[in-house]
């Protein structure tokens, strides 16, 4: 194994374990290659394969997709480059101690507590991926784009298998989780290049006047979907890791960077996860809809199945199999590990492995209806708008408290459990936008950024006037 690998490894290990309320110290810190290879893996992985085809779902155009991503995965390198590792390497702190000292511990639980179910969530949308793999051999009906409950008996005796599985290895902890997505991570990505490669051939596409002639100006979304445009794009890329990003979640990985700069290793996991692979994914969806079996549903006004085991088995057959099932459990893993680490938070008595058990037990439960997965788009986009304005408490603090004359940590300062600036500053810019988009019916991931702006100036605002009192 390289050193690349093997302190990106490290990295993942000790970030769930170790330093966990003192900051990282100096012998501890790593290279900017460590970050190279763990953000290429992580972003590779099972929700692409969910997500290309989605985006080809919404009718949109192949100049709005390919330079829409382009643009939205740049914002996101940004973000993480000048805010989340810039502060990182200032504080070297996690996420969870950092809010404790800002927010109070009672607030830091229903924080760990939101974080813990939208991770199983994401995490049993895997399950559904890896589910419409390992269904080919049973000729398990798969479901559709518009289902919500289990098909059928064969479907939940094998998400019921695979979630097991997972939920296992993951208790096993995270040294067993990230060694083997660190083994598999390779796989997966030359899965998805081969997958895109083939998907072309199959296709007719000999030259880039071939391609724009097949896809060009896009389409009318498919039934239940709403039309994706340039900005959707943009802006839907820019925040599918909001939570991570602006939402300050990898602050507990960028703590052991040597120097802010290490953020722009993001920009592995943007272009080779974000943008090939969902470009690679998109196209197998491609094809698929030229099918006998997508034109069937077509023609009586149904959304064709987005089920990539089926996609992938089509384009590069056993192989095809194999990389569907790696990629939903190589994301799955840690996603019930990290769930497993919130609820632990709130359950300090409970062992690891039990409520990573329980996190795995939600996650397949939520893998039995496929509407997690075939709503990824949205699922996505909400759950980065509910915890990346939390973010914006840790980003604002950091760069104008000084300014406006507010005390940082203030709960550590003020001995408090319960900072209310946060809790206000969070519901009303959430319960405006939120409000908002569904009254006007507004994309969600375009009020993102207004409620992180919002939720940050009101808790300057909340906390000038709290703290003098």
């Amino acid at each position: 194994m390289s050193q690349i690998s093997t302190e990106a490894e490290e990295i993942e290990i000790i970030a769930g374990g170790e330093f966990e309320r003192t900051p990282v110290p100096q012998s501890k810190l790593k290279s900017w290659k460590s970050f190279l290879g763990m953000y290429a893996g992580e972003h590779a992985a099972g929700t692409e394969f969910v997500i290309g085809p989605l985006f080809l779902t919404t009718g949109v155009s192949a100049f709005d997709l390919i330079i829409g991503l382009l643009l939205g995965n740049l914002l996101a390198v940004l973000s993480w480059r000048f805010l989340t590792a810039e502060i990182a390497v200032k504080n070297r702190l996690t996420l969870y101690y950092q809010l404790e000292k800002i927010c109070g511990k009672n607030l830091v639980t229903g924080y760990n507590l939101a974080n813990g179910i939208l991770f199983c969530f994401l995490a049993g949308s895997m399950i559904t991926v890896s589910a419409t793999a390992v269904g080919i051999p049973f000729n398990m009906p798969m479901p559709k784009l518009t289902d919500t409950m289990p098909n059928g008996i064969t479907w939940i005796v094998i998400v019921l298998a695979i979630g097991a599985v997972i939920s296992l290895i993951a208790a096993r902890g995270y040294d067993t989780v990230s060694k083997a997505a660190n083994w598999m991570s390779p796989v997966i990505v030359i899965g998805f290049l081969v997958c895109g490669i083939v998907a072309l051939n199959q296709l007719g596409v000999a030259s880039f006047s071939d391609f724009w002639n097949i896809w060009g100006e896009g389409s009318e979304p498919l039934p239940g979907q709403i039309k994706y445009t340039f900005w959707h794009v943009v802006i839907w890329s820019w925040f599918a890791n909001a939570a991570m990003h602006i939402g300050m979640s990898d602050l507990s990985v960028f703590r052991f960077a040597k120097k802010a700069s290490s953020g722009w290793t993001t920009a592995a996991g943007m272009y080779v996860g974000h943008y090939m692979a969902w470009i690679a994914a998109c196209l197998l969806y491609a094809v698929y809809l030229k099918s006998p079996e997508a034109l069937t549903f077509l023609s009586n006004g149904e959304a064709p199945s987005v089920a990539p085991g089926p996609m992938a088995y089509n384009a590069i057959g056993v192989f095809g199999i194999l990389v569907v099932v790696l990629a939903g459990w190589t994301t799955a893993n840690p996603t019930i590990y990290r769930a497993g680490l919130a609820f632990q938070a709130i359950m300090p008595k409970i062992s690891t492995f039990w409520v990573t058990i329980i996190a795995g037990t939600i996650a397949t439960i939520a893998g039995l209806f496929p509407a997690f997965a075939m709503k990824l788009l949205d699922f996505v986009a909400f759950y980065g708008f509910i915890l990346a304005p939390v973010g914006a408490v840790i980003v604002f603090e950091h760069f104008f408290s000084q300014k406006y004359g507010v005390i940082k940590n203030y709960a550590e300062h003020a001995n408090i459990k319960f900072n209310k600036s946060v809790l206000l500053a969070w519901a009303i810019s959430f319960g405006i936008f939120y409000s908002l988009s569904l009254k006007f019916d507004i994309f969600l991931s375009f009020v993102t950024l207004p409620t992180w702006l919002l939720c940050g100036v009101l808790f300057l605002v909340f906390s000038k006037q709290f703290q003098k009192k």
